[in-house]
């Protein structure tokens, strides 16, 4: 008997987070969630109160306008600069040139320049000296020099590299956040997947309500092609849903009365009654949300590497500016020069592109991930799941349908009729979820057998159930409790293909027994090939007898099995295969493999939707399709690729760039300006952008 026998379904999870403080917090996070990378507004602080996303647009907007306003300013003024006509080769004879340049830049600084100045307050305030501090050192320092230049004092001015600088680090940020909301967009839609009205039926009439007003136990209406307003039970209706967005899974999922439905899936063709279980906080879609929302917000191994390389590139710069600074003046250099260079040094290496490389990764995967059906709740584990060396599977439900069907009903006794053996094993096993004793009340119901109410029902994990049915002791139990108290049966002639088989005892005395077919998945053997081709063993636990799993393993091409192993067993042997080097990932149906599930370096739970109860495991996979880990893994090490190759690509610009900016290379005429730099920097924030966008590419 399958080791999971008769464990209930647990319910009791409820997110924490409503759909309004969902999009609240989501975008507050997501969006302004890394200091560096997703910059505060104009001002430095993060949105208050319910507008997270169109404060975020609205800074967006600004920083539009302000480019717009700088670029438009910019024109006279490098028209104006006495280096661009003579590197152009012409000359105006403006007069109070210098003058119209000055009023120009100026706005150009205090409008332009505005966010970063205010930025720069803010950092300095909290102690953490950052990217807007670097540029707000930089364009002071280059207006305020050039200023002096315009009352009298002897050098070059900046205005034309100031007013450039400030045009392409606007142009930079408005890109950039326009990245960062890309990477929110896909939670966003999760919240705009609810309704905002659902038909409720009452005395027969149909009133239309704001979901909000949507209380557990009503009624309600969802014609075609409407959007399911709550989690709820067919009560009256057949139609086929679309739950995609909500479960990866592309094919219309059909549902008739007693059907369960979740919130957010768009039903099909036919009319459904459907009576509501969950709402709000308590719904699916809500709980997928928050903990998309958590796993946005919690920091991995690589991401926390990534804010303290961002930190220290920041002192780096400040010291490389200030120390360029000095080192070309000691050497000689005049003031223009020396400070050309300190802009330079400081603006190239802003850690814009650092600041961005791991969380615009880590917002993507975990929206796109939740999109197809892969919860992550553990970021590192994810991130992990690259090292996976084996992959243990849980048999019932994961690799197979979980669905048993009967094969045979062989009775012992000629006394006993079938009839009468079903009836006794339906009164026990009318108390439990498990799928062995659903197939035993299906088939009770399909033959019109009414089922007779039990007492002193008790479940014996991992062997069976016992109760009291009509004042007689009766008990559904596996193989594992037959050998444990050594009770003789008569040798079953199970055929072939049947998986499991349990004995039914009336007062301890073997009556018969019910023996049970599970189909493998179409998936499984796509999913086992996959992993195989990237190096990874696949190893099938269950509580089935051997010859069960010898089967199972042997259709799928599996690498091996562990049978008869009971819940507790499980931890064990994932510890061993541990102690043996390997990097585990375990995937179960999170209830009584939970100590294993938590043991496994990687713990997934795989089960339906409904159920995002799987409180010890990593991930949660809202399909049971095996296919789905496969692409998990693949995912995760696409995700950690693009994060290395992000910080690769920010800290190696930087290296490089920093010293040609500094003037390293300034005696074989190789010269960075700081309006080149600042493209530079500008150019390799798109560049991680871009990159990280295409991971949306990777899943399959």
């Amino acid at each position: 008997m399958n080791n999971e026998h008769h464990h209930g379904h647990n319910h009791s999870h409820q997110a924490k987070v409503s759909k309004t403080d969902a999009t609240e917090r989501l975008t507050e996070k997501a969006l302004h969630g890394h200091e560096h990378a997703m910059h505060q507004d104009t001002t430095g602080h993060p949105p208050h109160g319910g507008h997270g996303h169109d404060h975020h647009r609205m800074m967006i907007d600004d920083f539009k306008k302000r480019f717009w306003v700088s670029l438009v300013l910019s024109i006279p003024v490098i028209i104006l600069s006495p280096m661009v006509q003579h590197i152009l080769g012409f000359s105006l004879d403006i007069p109070y040139s210098l003058y119209i340049a000055f009023v120009l830049s100026s706005i150009i600084y205090f409008y332009g320049g505005w966010p970063f100045l205010t930025g720069l307050v803010e950092e300095v305030k909290k102690g953490a000296p950052g990217m807007m501090t670097l540029i707000g050192v930089a364009i002071t320092v280059a207006y305020l020099y050039s200023s002096a230049i315009v009352f009298g004092l002897e050098g070059m001015d900046f205005f034309w590299e100031l007013a450039t600088l400030i045009v392409i680090m606007l142009l930079g940020h408005w890109i950039e956040m326009k990245s960062v909301l890309g990477a929110s967009k896909a939670l966003e839609l999760l919240v705009s997947m609810m309704p905002a009205e659902a038909m409720l039926l009452r005395d027969g009439e149909a009133l239309k309500v704001r979901i909000e007003e949507l209380q557990k136990g009503d009624l309600i209406l969802v014609k075609p092609g409407e959007k399911m307003p709550a989690d709820g039970v067919v009560e009256d209706g057949e139609s086929h849903l679309n739950e995609s967005m909500l479960t990866g899974e592309s094919k219309p999922v059909k549902k008739t009365r007693g059907g369960k439905v979740i919130g957010g899936s768009v039903n099909g063709n036919g009319a459904l009654q459907v009576r509501v279980e969950h709402t709000g906080k308590e719904s699916y879609l809500n709980k997928v949300i928050h903990l998309v929302q958590e796993a946005q917000k919690t920091k991995s191994e690589t991401q926390r590497l990534a804010d303290r390389a961002a930190r220290w590139l920041t002192y780096v710069a400040l010291t490389a500016g200030f120390g360029t600074f000095t080192v070309w003046l000691l050497l000689g250099h005049d003031l223009a020069f020396a400070l050309e260079r300190m802009v330079t040094v400081m603006v190239i290496s802003c850690p814009h592109a650092l600041g961005l490389a791991v969380p615009l990764v880590v917002a993507i995967s975990t929206a796109v991930s939740a999109n197809n059906g892969l919860l992550i709740r553990n970021r590192t584990a994810f991130e992990n799941s690259r090292k996976i060396t084996t992959v243990i599977f849980d048999k019932t439900g994961t690799l197979t349908q979980g669905s048993h069907e009967i094969a045979s009903v062989v009775v012992f006794d000629k006394a006993m009729e079938e009839r009468e053996m079903l009836r006794l094993a339906a009164g026990v096993e009318q108390n439990s979820e498990h799928f062995i004793a659903q197939s035993i009340l299906r088939r009770a119901k399909e033959e019109g057998i009414p089922v007779p109410p039990a007492q002193a029902f008790n479940y014996l994990p991992g062997k069976g159930l016992e109760g009291i049915v009509e004042g007689k002791e009766v008990k559904v139990v596996g193989p594992n409790y037959i050998h444990e108290f050594n009770i003789p049966v008569p040798a079953s002639q199970a055929e072939e293909g049947v998986e499991t088989v349990v004995y039914v005892l009336l007062e301890n005395k073997p009556v018969g027994y019910i023996a049970m077919r599970d189909q493998i998945r179409e998936e499984s053997a796509e999913a086992i090939r996959v992993l195989r081709q990237n190096g990874i063993k696949n190893l099938l636990l269950t509580g089935d007898n051997e010859r069960v799993a010898r089967s199972v393993s042997d259709k799928l091409q599996m690498d091996g099995f562990l049978a008869n192993v009971l819940p507790h067993q499980k931890q064990e042997k994932v510890k061993e295969l541990q102690a043996q080097g390997e990097f585990v990932a375990m995937t179960g149906d999170g209830v009584n493999d939970a100590p294993a599930l938590a043991q496994a370096d990687v713990g997934i739970a795989v089960g339906s939707g409904t159920d995002v109860a799987a409180e010890t495991a990593d991930i949660i996979l809202v399909n049971s399709n095996p296919q789905d880990i496969a692409s998990l893994i693949l995912f995760g090490k696409a995700t950690y690729r693009k994060m290395i190759q992000n910080l690769i690509w920010a800290t190696g610009y930087n290296v490089i760039a920093l010293p040609l900016a500094a003037g390293v290379l300034y005696n074989q005429g190789v010269m960075v300006s700081p309006a080149v730099g600042a493209a530079l920097m500008s150019l390799s924030t798109v560049i991680v952008a871009i990159n990280a966008q295409l991971l949306r590419r990777e899943i399959r």
